[in-house]
């Protein structure tokens, strides 16, 4: 049974949602993403230069919130919500991971993780909304292409 929402509800649950979605991406502003370390690293040739991850995140980001908010409009219950929040915690882990303790491994199994855990989310919203399964497909892929540079940039500097 879809809950039954005023206007200014569905305009506060949308934008708390887009405010808690950027909040993961907010403890990262506190850690260089290049430095000497970052540098240092061994990368592929199709490595993305650094001016495109901030465009490319920040596009996610909004997709993935509208996705949850998708289906919080459509659900009296936050069930379907919990593995949104997981991978929400996941993704905020692993910048820190990779960037600040230096752990190219460790982060690799985040980010494994945070791709299993976008599955999940990305099922759970179709089973919702199939408009919000969608909006996660782009988020599935770029993390699909992150793993593979994660993995790519632990083997040549392993």
């Amino acid at each position: 049974m879809t809950p039954s929402r005023s206007n200014r509800q569905k305009a506060f649950g949308l934008i708390g949602l887009l405010l808690l979605t950027f909040a993961a991406p907010a403890v990262s502003t506190f850690i260089p993403m290049t430095g000497e370390w970052y540098d240092s690293l061994q990368k592929p040739s199709w490595n993305p230069p650094s001016w495109v991850f901030g465009p490319v995140w920040g596009l996610l980001y909004t997709l993935m919130a509208v996705a949850a908010w998708l289906v919080w409009l459509r659900t009296s219950v936050t069930r379907p919500l919990v593995p949104y929040f997981v991978q929400l915690v996941l993704n905020a882990v692993w910048t820190p991971v990779f960037f600040a303790a230096h752990r190219v491994d460790l982060a690799l199994g985040v980010i494994v993780a945070l791709w299993i855990m976008i599955l999940v989310t990305m099922l759970r919203f179709f089973s919702v909304r199939a408009a919000a399964g969608w909006l996660f497909v782009p988020y599935l892929l770029w993390v699909s292409f992150a793993t593979a540079l994660n993995f790519t940039i632990w083997r040549l500097n392993s």
